[in-house]
């Protein structure tokens, strides 16, 4: 079992990281087009996304399939998520705008998309820096799990950021936008379902303690 888990984590690991390869090899053989820059930052930046919307969709295949084995990777998925969205922003900042802080601020002041993309890389830090298992001991579980909700946020940000950033073919954010609001659909109505169970048997022992005192 243990040599299987292994082998199904560096599987995961390597599918997570086969981006940077290709990435690599564009460089090298020149084939990121005639504007390299924004070609690289585009799909670095969508592939942070995809393992967004990966690790958001990790708990309902658990809940609704059984597949109970996937949520060992989640944070695998999350953090190369954050470290191909980090490499998007780091991009962006570095070799296209050259660390020009006044014209950065100038486009998170006048482009809503790159305000949404940062407003969403904003949230994800935390998030990042709190993965490992000694933050969970020192936030605890419960404001852990709390911290975390940012990702219900944070994902439909980044789905936002990239339909606005899309001018013509808006076939992707949309695709994206409808497995984002399906997943967040079912953790809406997995939370409604697990509320009503809880409350019914309440609201009947309090009905039986009011009926007992009159």
């Amino acid at each position: 079992m243990f040599a299987r888990s292994s082998l199904v984590y560096w599987i995961v690991w390597l599918g997570c990281a086969s981006p940077v390869g290709f990435v690599a090899y564009w460089l090298v053989t020149d084939h990121l087009g005639a504007n390299p820059i924004n070609t690289g930052m585009r799909f670095l930046g969508v592939w942070g996304l995809r393992f967004l919307v990966i690790g958001l969709a990790l708990r309902p295949l658990r809940d609704l399939l059984g597949w109970a084995w996937v949520m060992r990777y989640r944070r695998t998925i999350g953090l190369f998520g954050l470290f191909y969205v980090f490499a998007h922003v780091s991009t962006y900042v570095g070799l296209d705008r050259f660390f020009d802080l006044p014209a950065i601020w100038a486009d998170i002041v006048k482009r809503p998309y790159i305000t949404l993309g940062m407003l969403g890389f904003l949230m994800l830090m935390p998030l990042g820096i709190t993965s490992t298992n000694d933050m969970i001991k020192r936030l605890g579980p419960r404001n852990w799990r709390r911290l975390h909700k940012l990702v219900y946020v944070i994902v439909p940000l980044g789905v936002l950021h990239y339909f606005l950033l899309v001018k013509s073919d808006v076939t992707w954010p949309l695709f994206y936008a409808v497995l984002t609001f399906t997943f967040l659909g079912v953790r809406v109505w997995q939370a409604y379902g697990r509320r009503h169970r809880t409350e019914g048997p309440r609201s009947v022992a309090v009905n039986l303690n009011s009926e007992s005192t009159t």
